[in-house]
């Protein structure tokens, strides 16, 4: 498979926040780790303050060059000029959103479904997300993931997103089974040191 046009590595997603200063500062302090994607996704704030804060790092993403991806909402992408979306099973069919939006990165979540990863990457996703791999607190699931999944899922010829409850020190296999990019929140935003853990992740594609 062609290395992705925004290249392999960690796939950093916002943590929910109440507040936009400490979310965007605690972005800013991760981005000279040059994540692959940055995928902004805040549950606990209202369509307004999403705008905002999409917008916001928006310019923070570019200045950085790191493509932002918009969570549920590609319309929301499309509205603030963002790199692209991340749908999940329940936000709207991803086949409308490439027929609407066609420059957008469009992402897919897949789940624990080959099934899946094949209907999304033939109505136009340009990535599928598997997991969860691991015990997660960043959201309730009861899907799990298996290596053997990403294996066989190389046949569909897109990117491959790993997510769930991932770590650096577990997620080295993933990598080794054909993981394209590292999706991650709480290991790299509550470490004790954000940044070495996002350059913790960014390594572990290191001479593959």
């Amino acid at each position: 498979m062609k290395t992705p046009p925004w290249g392999r590595g960690l796939y950093l997603i916002t943590p929910d926040s109440r507040e936009s200063e400490s979310l965007l500062a605690r972005v800013a302090e991760v981005l000279p780790a040059r994540p692959a994607l940055l995928q902004y996704r805040n549950k606990l704030a209202d369509s307004a303050r999403q705008q905002t804060e999409a917008l916001a790092l928006r310019s923070m993403c570019a200045a950085a060059g790191v493509p932002l991806i918009i969570n549920d909402d590609w319309r929301l992408a499309v509205q603030i000029g963002a790199a692209g979306a991340h749908l999940g099973e329940h936000d709207g069919r991803l086949d409308e959103a490439r027929k609407a939006a066609p420059a957008l990165i469009l992402g897919a979540s897949c789940y624990d479904s080959l099934d899946a990863a094949e209907l999304a990457a033939a109505q136009g996703a340009d990535y599928v997300a598997f997991g969860a791999f691991f015990n997660t607190s960043t959201k309730v699931t009861s899907r799990r993931a298996t290596p053997a999944l990403l294996y066989e899922s190389e046949r569909l010829s897109v990117p491959r997103v790993a997510i769930g409850g991932l770590t650096p020190e577990n997620a080295a296999p993933l990598v080794a089974a054909g993981a394209d990019l590292l999706a991650v929140v709480g290991a790299v935003f509550e470490a004790p040191a954000p940044l070495a853990a996002a350059r913790q992740f960014q390594a572990l594609f290191e001479n593959q």
